[in-house]
């Protein structure tokens, strides 16, 4: 052996040791930021370009975060096929690329508890149990466009992925809407109150999102249809997810209707989708 063998052999081992000794999130981290520095493949640039108008829109620094994450989502999580889909790298990229608006500019986990990706050609159906308060039990069929599950799956129907992204101004997105579910669902169930990344943004975020979802439920009740969806009426879990959907999509009605609730979103977010 020469002496250029042990030499490099010490100088390696080093940071070998120190990624073993801190375990997994550092390993984790490691590769991480190797796929980020691998270059962002031409053709995914091109699907971004035809798919989604909403990537051109964003200045070129969020743009650059948004094709990072890509890489790292297509690279951790399984995109699986149902009902006879064939998933291609396009169908990767373009739930990615949305899913990453999320993540812009905040420390990304990467969906940490999501496991895998289900993707329908369309609307798939899913059967429920619901009692009548009775003690009877009833079950209900429903044709769905998206799905999140706190055991770490996530429905999509492609139909539905591809309309969502080719109209960024509609407030619709079930890309964005079923993510931001797997946000809140990152401590447990979801309730409408992910994680806010500190302890003090809570009461202000619980009292400005609960006064919002009452309003609204109120003026649903009078007849009266404003900017949020009134699907968002249905629980504070949807009330969070839908309002993600016009804090991206219709930033300029959300704000100016609901300023208070635009702020929270844009602290949560750490962006502001007015700029871009």
């Amino acid at each position: 052996m020469t002496l250029l063998g042990p030499l490099l052999f010490f100088l390696v081992l080093p940071g070998a040791v120190a990624a073993w000794l801190a375990g997994p999130p550092l390993l984790m981290a490691l590769r991480r930021a190797r796929v980020r520095r691998q270059p962002f493949p031409q053709a995914w640039r091109g699907i971004l370009r035809r798919r989604m108008p909403a990537f051109a829109r964003l200045p070129a620094h969020l743009q650059l975060q948004v094709k990072k994450h890509v890489q790292v989502l297509v690279a951790e999580k399984p995109f699986i096929g149902c009902a006879g889909l064939v998933v291609g790298d396009e169908m990767r990229v373009l739930i990615a690329a949305q899913a990453a608006l999320l993540l812009l500019n905040r420390p990304a986990d990467y969906f940490g508890n999501l496991r895998q990706v289900l993707v329908y050609p369309g609307a798939f159906v899913v059967e429920r149990e619901h009692g009548d308060g009775s003690g009877l039990q009833h079950a209900t069929r429903r044709a769905l466009s998206g799905e999140s599950w706190q055991q770490g799956q996530l429905l999509l129907s492609w139909d539905d992925v591809v309309a969502g992204a080719a109209d960024p101004d509609d407030g619709h997105n079930v890309v964005i809407h079923e993510f931001a579910h797997q946000l809140d669902q990152e401590r447990g169930r979801a309730n409408g109150a992910p994680w806010l990344g500190r302890r003090e943004a809570y009461p202000n975020w619980a009292r400005v999102l609960g006064t919002e979802f009452d309003q609204l439920r109120q003026s649903l009740a009078r007849g009266e249809q404003g900017v949020i969806d009134a699907y968002a009426a249905t629980d504070p879990a949807e009330f969070f997810a839908v309002v993600a959907e016009h804090f991206f999509e219709q930033p300029a009605a959300l704000a100016a209707a609901h300023p208070a609730l635009y702020a929270e979103y844009a602290q949560l977010f750490r962006c502001d989708p007015l700029s871009w």
